[in-house]
């Protein structure tokens, strides 16, 4: 795996890479925009997938966007691969200077990472990367605080048409980095003003002081419904069938002494 920290790029520069994200940059804000930014960057990246996502050994892993160009979107499949197990012991994506504190609370810089699917840990490389085709990826990755990682990825898949991503490929994604951070947290500040990781934070947290006794995976679906999920909504974000969600709701309603989403959403509001 290879890092680089992220460094200011001249004003010049940086007006000439933003050249190739104004399609993206108009949607920002829009449904479509899941897809724009891979296809904006595809001359420079020839990614077949992308991923948003924050994950990190101390916070609850969440997907944002995510997309394919040229391939059949298996994207959400691979983050309820991901979720099942990998996500855990995950750190191909961590800090070199988090490496030896990942509680530290003062964020270092971001950074570039490159990692191919042969220097990916074994269940991690089998469940994620070599089930759905993927050969490597680059990332750029975001810390932000408590362990969490921010992450936009870019995937090279391994079919005959994909070359490994070279050096220019890699330093593109480097130049364009900042701005493709501006856009994807600017993107979801719109599409998700309370952004929904930290509002899961915070039902999370009011669901465990209204009642202790409900378990994680009992809150984290409790959380989700908070949220308007649907049951497949909430599956795919916990990596779960929609069977598992729904009964995790039902011991929670019992738990709660509720039988309806319009109790739940009562009791939080007189916490």
């Amino acid at each position: 795996m290879r890092q680089w920290d992220l460094s200011e790029q001249p004003a010049s520069t940086a007006r000439a890479l933003l050249g190739v994200l104004t399609n993206a940059m108009v949607h920002v804000g829009h449904s479509c925009f899941d897809q724009t930014p891979l296809d904006s960057v595809y001359p420079m990246l020839p990614a077949a997938s992308w991923s948003v996502y924050r994950t990190g050994p101390l916070c609850e892993p969440a997907i944002f966007m995510s997309a394919s160009h040229g391939v059949p979107d298996t994207t959400r499949d691979c983050w309820r691969a991901y979720l099942s197990g990998p996500y855990r012991s995950d750190r191909t994506l961590l800090h070199r200077a988090q490496a030896s504190d990942p509680t530290q609370h003062t964020p270092p810089g971001s950074q570039i990472s490159h990692i191919t699917a042969q220097e990916v840990p074994p269940e991690h490389r089998a469940k994620v990367y070599e089930a759905h085709g993927v050969a490597e990826r680059v990332s750029i990755v975001e810390p932000q605080g408590e362990g969490a990682l921010f992450a936009i990825n870019f995937y090279r898949h391994q079919h005959q048409h994909q070359r490994p991503f070279d050096d220019a490929q890699i330093s593109a994604v480097q130049d364009l980095a900042p701005a493709l951070l501006a856009m994807a947290h600017k993107h979801l500040d719109f599409w998700m003003p309370d952004t929904k990781v930290a509002q899961f934070t915070r039902l999370m947290a009011k669901l465990q002081a209204h009642h202790p006794a409900l378990t994680p995976r009992e809150r984290q679906v409790c959380a989700g419904v908070l949220q308007g999920l649907t049951f497949d909504g909430i599956a795919c974000q916990l990596g779960l069938s929609v069977t598992s969600v729904k009964t995790y709701r039902n011991r929670a309603f019992a738990r709660l002494g509720i039988h309806f989403r319009n109790e739940l959403f009562a009791l939080m509001l007189a916490c």
